[in-house]
């Protein structure tokens, strides 16, 4: 039996697919060389091939739906600026024999150590320069050959714990491999989320076969990553770049996936050779960074000065064996074009014995006779940029294809490659096998690469069974590219047997590793805190918006002096009454999801869906909404979507550290706004209609009415919105749960004195504790607002500096 069901054995291509007009050419990846589709081909077309009109479509919308409710995404680059786009995933997997795959991963491995051979070498003894098999230039001109990393061994005795291999077909069925990824390898997250979307278009297809499923790789190199930690009471973190970049998505998914810490540079500081956290309970030892940014970028002081990005002395804490870099810094010197032409010579002389997976051939330009011969062959190669990483098919970095220069600065492609000599490379000019994509529902042959992924575990390299493919955006275009119209599509590896269908859970005879409540980076609790009052000051404005479009559309827009007043008041805030949805809403709502972006993997799936579906709800809104009852109704709709964001993380989060800053946060801003309005619109100076309008802002018109059976009265306002304890928007009930939130933070304990915020709050409720609704004035309201920006002051200086 195979690894799917053979119910199409005896047919050929022609006979199972000419009567489906979705089918255009056949690709290269789905028939044999007896001209049948492949048995493992052979359910998922037939499937494909009995699926009633429309339901095809219906399958690709919910693997879709699944990718923008996971908020998968890539950002794109322009020549001005950036934006997140939809991660452009070709809905047909890409389906290898298990047989050919335990081939494809023998080969990638032994590549995977020669690999750390080389690089043991080049920063140690460098006999491979010695002995001529590596020419001197490609290290001492190469950008990531980092001398002061020379003659400094890993701590974990090991160079490379996580790589790639981007590997392509060609037409006669062998593999090459295409680029050796060493340096930090993207990816790997990308390829779960399209097994998941994958899974769900053609969940029938799946939950019948016997593909390998990918878990268990993410289980053995968590194990992995943990074991190298040595002390199990230091941390294990993954280190990115930040937001900005474009596959922070996976940063933070992978970070949430494994239960890792994901931290910026400036999380990090090093102290007496040890690399330790910023947390808000002090100093935490990490031993253990997985690398999301190249290595240059890693410390400002002896590699890249102008880093923005790395810690400072981050190298002085590696020379002291004290953390375990995943990569270790510098390993991308072997991700250059021009290593290819040196790599099978070198594994002829370290292994003693050829290439299982010979790489695409290339001659690097530095060489006279290497020099001669891409002139020579120029018009069966591309020449490129020899210290480029990219692949060799990529437009932007190959200068000559097919004998034709992309340049007006030279007479001919000769005397450019004579001029520039070692800065080129000649490699061949591929043509990759095509696989199938769907085009406007037509099945149609793309070109296609694999981005194969390896993690050193306690058994060896675990080659990932699977990974992430590069589907061209043509038939006739070798470019894989996102960026470049490409899209991408999952790996399904059929055996021939049942697989291992568990999941992330450790196995029973694992021993758990407990992560510490209190690790929480003071970066993390900042941006928590501050997403906090961001959605609380949105909802404000929000509530604010209404009542004056409210007040607009019943007095037929006349102006009236409680509206005046509240317009006045609203423009002291920044919020613009002339505007139907104002300016400083949509940028608020920016700043919580700028806030949100960078601790993305701490939420749930849901709760940052929320976020994101109320941002495109306000663009949705500011480009079609008018004043008055259309304003009133949208600023519903908004405040609406706001309490399912806030419902789904009080509801969902884990009590941890950071759920209490968010709350400060959100308790904070929501007392400083009510004490605001309580100034204005209960002073007894304030227009008629202001105690109502403060009720209505306060949204406590309701209670009001169930707690009085009269009409509004300053006394009785005051006692709801200010004093009363049982009312979840009054100021007092904000003190109270602050209160609660700052005792589980670090370094409150029962027995021991209070926190400069605990101290800095109690002064502060106490201002108001001892007032009475008849007593309580403005001016007394003012101090108390005062007041809690010391509480502020307090936070900052304690756990977010």
């Amino acid at each position: 039996m195979g690894a799917f069901r053979d119910r199409t054995s005896d047919s050929s291509v022609d006979q199972i697919l000419s009567s489906y007009e979705r089918v255009g050419t056949v690709p290269d990846e789905l028939v044999g060389e007896d001209g049948n589709i492949r048995p493992v081909w052979q359910d998922l077309v037939r499937t494909i091939a009995e699926m009633p009109s429309g339901e095809l479509t219906a399958r690709m919308a919910r693997g879709d739906q699944y990718l923008r409710d996971a908020g998968v995404y890539y950002r794109q680059y322009g020549s001005r600026d950036s934006s997140e786009r939809d991660w452009p995933l070709s809905h047909m997997p890409v389906l290898i024999d298990g047989n050919e795959w335990e081939a494809i991963a023998s080969g990638l491995t032994q590549r995977a150590n020669l690999l750390e051979t080389i690089l043991a070498d080049v920063y140690g003894p460098n006999n491979l320069v010695r002995q001529g098999l590596i020419p001197p230039p490609l290290l001492a001109e190469n950008p990531e050959w980092l001398r002061p990393l020379v003659g400094i061994t890993p701590r974990s005795g090991n160079f490379l714990h996580f790589i790639a291999f981007d590997i392509g077909r060609g037409p006669d069925g062998n593999w090459w491999v295409l680029g050796d990824r060493t340096q930090a390898p993207s990816g790997a997250g990308f390829a779960l989320e399209n097994r998941m979307a994958t899974a769900r278009v053609f969940s029938d297809v799946f939950g019948r076969s016997t593909v390998e499923r990918l878990a268990g790789f993410f289980r053995d190199f968590r194990d992995a990553i943990n074991d190298l930690r040595g002390d199990p009471y230091s941390q294990a973190a993954i280190l990115t770049p930040g937001p900005m970049n474009d596959t922070y998505f996976e940063h933070a998914f992978i970070a949430r996936y494994l239960g890792l810490n994901l931290l910026e540079g400036e999380d990090l500081t090093v102290r007496d050779g040890n690399l330790m956290v910023r947390t808000v309970s002090g100093l935490e030892p990490v031993s253990v960074i997985w690398r999301r940014l190249d290595a240059q970028w890693a410390d400002p002081l002896e590699l890249n000065e102008a880093s923005r990005l790395g810690t400072p002395g981050l190298l002085g804490a590696v020379r002291k064996n004290t953390v375990t870099m995943i990569n270790a810094l510098g390993s991308g010197v072997l991700e250059i074009r021009s290593f290819l032409a040196f790599i099978p010579r070198i594994a002829e002389a370290l292994l003693g014995e050829p290439l299982m997976i010979p790489n695409i051939a290339t001659w690097w330009c530095g060489q006279k006779n290497e020099r001669e011969y891409v002139k020579a062959n120029a018009s069966t190669m591309m020449v490129g940029d020899a210290f480029s990483t990219r692949l060799p098919f990529d437009r932007d970095e190959v200068y000559a294809s097919n004998g034709t220069l992309n340049s007006n600065h030279y007479s001919s492609l000769e005397a450019f490659i004579d001029a520039k000599g070692s800065k080129l490379v000649g490699q061949e000019a591929v043509t990759l096998s095509t696989a199938p994509a769907f085009s406007e529902g037509i099945l149609s042959a793309r070109p296609m690469s694999l981005r194969v992924f390896l993690a050193r575990t306690e058994n060896g390299w675990h080659v990932m069974p699977g990974g992430f493919a590069r589907i061209g955006r043509s038939g006739n275009s070798p470019e894989l590219a996102m960026q470049k119209g490409g899209s991408v599509a999952d790996v399904w590896i059929a055996r021939q047997h049942n697989v291992d269908k568990t999941s992330m859970i450790d196995l029973a005879h694992k021993q758990s590793v407990k992560m510490i409540p209190g690790l929480l980076s003071s970066r993390a609790a900042d941006n928590l805190f501050w997403l906090g009052r961001y959605v609380e000051r949105t909802e404000t404005i929000a509530r604010l918006t209404r009542a004056y479009n409210l007040r607009l559309a019943e007095t037929d827009f006349a102006e009236t002096p409680i509206l005046s007043d509240l317009s006045d008041y609203m423009a002291t805030l920044g919020i613009d009454t002339s505007e139907a949805l104002p300016g400083v809403l949509r940028d608020t709502l920016a700043s919580a999801a700028d806030a949100g972006g960078h601790v993305r993997d701490r939420f749930s799936m849901d709760g940052w869906h929320a976020l994101s579906d109320l941002q495109r709800t306000v663009d949705t809104m500011a480009r079609r909404l008018t004043k008055g009852y259309d304003a009133t109704d949208a600023m519903g709709v908004i405040l609406r979507k706001l309490s399912g964001f806030s419902g789904l993380v009080h509801e969902n989060m884990y009590r941890f550290t950071g759920w209490r800053f968010l709350s400060i946060g959100r308790s904070l801003e929501r007392a400083i706004a009510m004490l605001h309005l309580l100034q204005r619109f209960a002073d007894p100076d304030a227009e008629d209609g202001g105690l109502d309008l403060a009720l209505e802002i306060g949204d406590s018109t309701m209670s009001y009415r169930r707690r009085f059976s009269v009409t509004s009265n300053r006394r009785n306002v005051l006692e709801l919105l200010a004093l009363d304890p049982l009312n979840p928007r009054s100021v007092v009930h904000q003190f109270e749960k602050m209160s609660e939130h700052l005792s589980f933070l670090p370094g409150a304990e029962q027995y021991l004195p209070y926190t400069p915020p605990q101290r800095a709050l109690l002064r502060t409720n106490a201002a108001i504790a001892g007032q009475s609704s008849e007593t309580l004035d403005s001016m007394t309201l003012g101090h108390v607002e005062e007041s809690l920006n010391a509480v502020y002051h307090e936070l900052v200086r304690l756990y977010f500096r």
